[in-house]
Parts: structure tokens; sequence; C-alpha cells
């Protein structure tokens, strides 16, 4: 007797840690630098560099990396104008962290948060960085779990089938999608000087799954502050977006299966290069997108549930094994708006010239019928205003939201990893130092069911209890109890349930409780 096995890939969370620091230090303004007057935008993000796994910890290091746009000092006092500058930064951290369970080997996966990131001018020549860094820790194993489909035995045996509906993983690696763009600045801008400051930002970025490829699709924006050519190299800002698609190869991968992709988007190069007639008006720039790529397929096995003998006396063996399947694709949007106004009262707003958001889920739980996400939007505002030697700031804001994403029989043991991100940002100025801020919050998550299910590890044959078998009738009348089946009622005769349809006239294996069902051994 021997069964038929196939391997089914199911990816499981052996252990999982959160933890939080708090990073500050006091950084000096290189020499290379000029003065600072006052601070107006700053970005930051998380370098994960290395991950060393031992028993039940995990050592985590990295840097948290800060880039200050600021006002100079020195160019508004010898010019009467304003000028700006900027400077980069960036403060290590070493953090042990408690994993229970994990094994030197492991494999240890890092997300990151950085939720606050405050810089303050302590004086013209140094600047105060305080952060809060959130380090969320998995650890993930591939395991194949040998599933009895099927039983091949010379042996007179019963077996039955059930079958699932599961979505088993299919490839896991990590990969890295090269965005290469370039742009030239419009005719009525001035060239090229010096590039003071840039952003680039992936948007409604999708992903697709091919035949043995990977489509990704999604939009740029980009925004670029540079001191045009001439005597005075006046302060220039060009801002557009730009469409990408393409893909990756992904040998295995075909069309239908479930995409399962998380990014980050922290490596990018700007570079300014002449165009045609030798004049410096054409950006160039690479945008790297670190993938995680999950691909899951869905898809029907018949797994062997039960066996019994009719000679001999046949048991299984049984394990746990954790399967998912796709509940629902949901996705949402929801509006959102706020207002903000300048510190200063005494600032009049010329015009706005970039906005940054930052989209922060702060909470999400299983509500009736869906997804409860809370989380707030961080925007910067940078804006221009009258002043000459004081021409430049910012408004920084914050826009608590609150969403529901439908999601359809979904319970406390699912999977839902939420994607979200902002889009249509529109920024109005209402007032002389006051802002209208309008945008719209996109939401998306696959929602997978999980459960344990009985699987039929081995199969044990024994010779058949004589006493047992001696007590059974050869031929008995078997009035159907509560909840039974013909397969209930052949287990305990010995009897081949095709028997017993065969001497009953039975043509389907439903019976109903009351039903008399004629039994006759070794028929």
């Amino acid at each position: 007797m021997e069964l038929i096995k196939r391997n089914i890939h199911t990816d499981n969370i052996k252990s999982k840690a959160q933890t939080q620091m708090t990073l500050e230090d006091d950084v000096i303004i290189s020499d290379s630098r000029p003065d600072a007057a006052k601070l107006i935008m700053d970005r930051g993000n998380v370098m994960i560099e290395e991950v060393k796994v031992s028993d039940d910890h995990a050592n985590v290091k990295g840097r948290m990396r800060f880039h200050v746009l600021y006002l100079a000092e020195n160019g508004a006092a010898s010019s009467g104008r304003s000028d700006v500058a900027d400077m980069e930064g960036e403060i290590p951290f070493d953090e042990m962290v408690f994993m229970e369970g994990i094994r030197g080997g492991d494999n240890v996966s890092v997300d990151w948060e950085l939720e606050d990131l405050s810089i303050g001018l302590i004086n013209s020549r140094k600047l105060s960085i305080q952060s809060v860094v959130t380090l969320m820790l998995a650890c993930g194993e591939i395991c194949d779990e040998e599933t009895a489909v099927d039983l091949y035995s010379e042996e007179p045996v019963e077996f039955r089938k059930k079958t699932l509906d599961i979505a088993a993983m299919t490839i896991k690696k990590k990969d890295i999608f090269r965005v290469k763009e370039e742009v030239e600045i419009p005719g009525s801008f001035p060239n090229i000087s010096t590039m003071v400051w840039s952003e680039i930002t992936p948007d409604a970025v999708e992903f697709k799954v091919l035949e043995d490829k990977i489509s990704v699709q999604g939009e740029l924006r980009a925004f670029f502050l540079y001191r045009g050519e001439g005597e005075d190299e006046d302060l220039c800002h060009y801002e557009t977006t730009l469409p990408f698609a393409g893909s990756l190869d992904c040998p295995g991968a075909r069309e239908g299966m479930i995409p399962e992709i998380r990014f980050t988007a922290e490596n990018r190069e700007v570079e300014v290069r002449p165009d045609f007639d030798g004049e410096e008006r054409v950006i160039t720039f690479e945008q790297c997108l670190d993938l995680d790529i999950c691909v899951y397929e869905e898809e029907k096995i018949d797994l062997l549930s039960d066996v019994y003998g009719v000679v001999n006396e046949v048991s299984v063996l049984e394990k746990n094994a954790d399967f998912r399947r796709l509940l629902s694709r949901s996705s949402g949007k929801t509006k959102l708006s706020g207002h903000f106004k300048c510190e200063d009262e005494k600032i009049i707003l010329h015009k706005i010239l970039h906005t940054t958001s930052k989209l922060q889920i702060t909470g999400q739980s299983v509500a009736e019928g869906g997804i409860d996400l809370t989380g707030v939007v961080n925007m910067q505002i940078f804006y221009e205003c009258s002043s000459e030697e004081d021409k430049y700031g910012v408004i920084k804001g914050t826009i608590p939201f609150q969403y529901m994403l439908e999601a359809d029989g979904i319970t406390e043991n699912c999977i839902y990893p939420v994607q979200a991100f902002v889009d249509q940002i529109v920024v109005a100025i209402i007032d002389n130092g006051e802002v209208d801020v309008k945008c719209v919050l996109y939401f998306r998550s696959n929602v997978y069911s999980t459960w344990q299910e009985k699987i039929v590890e081995q199969i044990v044959v024994s010779e058949p209890d004589m006493e047992k078998m001696a007590s059974l009738p050869g031929i008995a009348v078997y009035m159907v109890k509560e909840g039974e089946s013909l397969w209930d009622i052949g287990k305990r005769y010995y009897v081949p349930v095709s028997v017993i349809k065969q001497t009953n006239d039975l043509t389907s294996d439903e019976v109903r409780a009351g039903d008399k069902i004629l039994i006759v051994k070794n028929a």
C-alpha cells in the first residue's frame, strides 16, 4: 500500500517582532556648505545594512539618512536675495531584537517606518536631528507540505478525498526594477547651473503576472530645484509626472497568478547633461524599485481524507497543515482635505512650488465587512513668498484619516496586506498665509483566508481484529443516524461503499437520518 503525494509550497511566519528606537544627534554643517538662516524642507529614510540571526535574537544594523534644504544666511546678507543650500547626513544604529524561536541561518526580513523626523536649527552651523524609527521584523519559512492525494493498493481498501480551493506559493524572490528616464526642461526655463534639490516619487505602481514575466507600471512624480545659468543664478523649479512601464523576467510565472509584491524606492541617481546644442538642459535619472516578490496560484487539490480496510485493519496517521486561499481583491479610495497656516503670520504667499506627502497607516483591524484603517498624511508645502530676503519656506501639517476598506467575509483569521498611496494633491492659497489641501487616498488589499486542515501522513495496516469481525452480522438492516454517511456505515461494517449502494439500489452517496440500509457482509 503506497501513498501518492505531491508537494504544496506554503509560506508561514515563524516569528514576528517589533521594536521602536529614538535616534538623535547634533550635526555640524560641513565647511563646504553656507551658514543656515532657516530650515525649509527635510526628508529621511532608513537603510538596513545587515541582519545577523542567532538563537532567539536578530541583530539589525543600519543608518537613518536625512536630507535638509535650508535658506542660506550668507546669500541673503551679501546679495540682498534669498539663496538656498542642502545638506545630507546619517545616524547609524545597531539594535538587538528578541525573536522567540528563530535560529541561526533563518531568513529575517526587516521593514521600517520613520514615524517622526524632527530637524531643528541650533545655530547657523549646527542642526539638531531627532527621529523615531520602528523596525518590524518577520521570520518567514517556506514549507514543502507533502500532501497525500491518492492511494495505490493491491488489497481491497476504501478511501475518500476532499477538494480544497487553495492559493499555493509558486515564486518567492527579491529583485530590482530600474526606471530610467530623462526630461528636457522647457525652452522658457534657463539652463541648469547647479542642481540643488530633487525628489522622485513612484505612484500608483501596479504589478501583473504574465507568462514567465511580471509587468510593472506606474508613474514617477519628479521635482527639481536648480540654479539657473546667468549672473544672478536665479533659483528655478520644474515639476513633471512621467508614466513608466516595463517587465521583469520571472521563470515559472503564468498569467492569472496572484502577485503579492512590496517595494521600496530609496535609491536613485540624478544627473544633468547637455542637449543637442550643448546646453545643460537635460535631466536624466534612474529610480530603483527594490521588490519583495511573492506569487500565488489558485488551484483545486483533491486530498486523501480517510481510509478503511475491507480485509485488514487500515488506519491513518494525520497531521495539521496550514493553507490559504484568496478570499477577495479589495480596493477603494477616499477624499481628504485639510487647512493649514504659516507659522509666521506676516508671510504673504506668492505661489506653491511643490508639495510632498507621506501616508502612514497607524492602525488596521478587522471590522464587520471590511478592514478599518486609521492613519495620517504628513504634508510639506514648499512655497515662495513676496519677501526677497526670506523668499522660500515650508508649511508642515498632518491630516488624519479613517477609512473602511470593504472586504466581504473577512475574519480575524485572514491575512490582508494593505497598500496605500496619495494622489491628486491640490494646494490652493486662500489667504495671505493660509492654504487648503485636497487629495485622494487609494487603498488596495488581497484578502486571504487561512486555516488548518488535517492531512494524511501515513497509512497503518494491521491484522484484522477477529473477535470484532466475528461480532459483526453477515446480514443486517441498519437505520441511519443523524449526521451519518454511507462512508461511516461502510467503515463500521468493513463493507465497500459501492457494495452498499449496489445492494440498496442507491444512485448517490446521500442518505438521511431514519433511512434503512441493508448491509450484506462479503457480498
